[in-house]
């Protein structure tokens, strides 16, 4: 068994694509993998650079730097029953401008995620964190960013189609 796991190891350490996998040997994926995909609460996923370790280092200063009043209203709102969704029960007709807008989206979605696989593909090439550290905070920050945008613009586009 030890044989074919070293195999296995150098084997995805030679890949230059994405390999999923699911692991509890923490060992293993601090060795082995450059990016690691959280699965956190309210249905979140979230990428982190590194392995395990370096995952839960990152966690850790995120917690820290989040302060507990935050913490507090973000579950608050989490927990409370959304008042939107009776009010928007009757079917209202969309404005000039929310037609528009509503046209527009699809396109705005689709480069949006286009710049965000350009991002990830340029984030995945080990030579950006050879460099200076900024280039590759900023592109970990615009990666972030792309996500929050992305996801507006979907909940932006349910919201006027419903």
């Amino acid at each position: 068994m030890p044989i074919l796991w070293s195999y296995w190891k150098r084997w995805l350490q030679t890949m230059r694509a994405l390999c999923s996998s699911s692991a509890n040997d923490r060992a293993f994926l601090d060795n082995v993998v450059t990016s690691t995909l959280v699965f956190e609460g309210g249905a979140q996923v979230n990428e982190y650079v590194g392995g395990y370790s370096d995952w839960l280092r990152q966690r850790r200063a995120v917690d820290a730097a989040a302060p507990a009043s935050a913490r507090a209203a973000s579950a608050a709102t989490e927990a409370a029953p959304s008042d939107a969704a009776p009010a928007r029960s009757r079917a209202r007709r969309l404005s000039y401008k929310e037609q528009r807008e509503l046209e527009a989206l699809p396109e705005k979605i689709q480069l949006l995620e286009a710049e965000q696989l350009e991002l990830q593909a340029a984030i995945a090439d080990p030579a950006l964190f050879r460099g200076p550290v900024a280039r590759g905070t900023a592109a970990l920050q615009r990666l972030q960013s792309l996500a929050a945008e992305i996801e507006t613009a979907y909940s932006r586009w349910h919201e006027l189609e419903s």
